[in-house]
């Protein structure tokens, strides 16, 4: 029974091309992961407990993000591939400059997904192309996410108390996040 299985999902309408490219992000979602845990990991030392509960919580976000990409790609009669990460920064100058690295990160994620997105349409991978129409979304959401914290250093201040408000308000940050308050358009738009 198996060597049936086996036979029937080796047959596919998932383009090499496409697989590869997916591969490719699901790559992506990984480094994403371990690149937030690795800059909790960070915050957490240094005493910024909010700021590393947000960053633990997008590492586990990432991680999913990765996994669904992978389960896709294995429904669809493709292999997926763990991928291998190196690389990664472990030592920041300071709690806004994590940030910075967050919002440029997330600018990469997006470019990436963008040219799945376009990749997937050119060669008429619909399913595909519909698929990643979630991360579209969900990295819409993530650019907000870091700009608004960025925002929050420029609002703040990081003199005297400031980055202990800082850090106060990217545990909000987080609550409305999670709540999906935050990144939700504006019906009236």
């Amino acid at each position: 029974m198996n060597k049936i299985k086996a036979k029937i999902t080796k047959k596919t309408s998932l383009i090499s091309e496409v697989e590869s490219k997916l591969n490719d992000q699901v790559k992506m979602e990984g480094v994403s992961s371990q690149f937030y845990l690795a800059a909790a990991s960070w915050c957490e030392r240094e005493g910024y407990e909010n700021a590393a509960n947000f960053l633990y919580g997008h590492s586990e976000e990432e991680r999913m993000h990765m996994l669904k990409l992978i389960k896709y790609i294995n429904a669809s009669g493709g292999y997926a591939l763990a991928p291998e990460i190196d690389g990664l920064k472990y030592e920041y100058e300071s709690l806004r400059e994590v940030f910075e690295d967050v919002l440029e990160h997330e600018i990469k994620v997006t470019n990436s997904i963008n040219d799945l997105v376009d990749f997937s349409f050119k060669v008429k991978d619909y399913a595909t192309f519909q698929f990643l129409q979630w991360y579209v979304a969900e990295q819409r959401e993530e650019e907000e996410l870091a700009r608004r914290v960025i925002e929050i250093f420029d609002i703040i201040g990081e003199e005297g108390q400031g980055l202990w408000f800082i850090d106060k308000e990217i545990a909000k940050l987080k609550d409305q996040a999670d709540s999906g308050e935050l990144g939700a358009i504006d019906s009236a738009e």
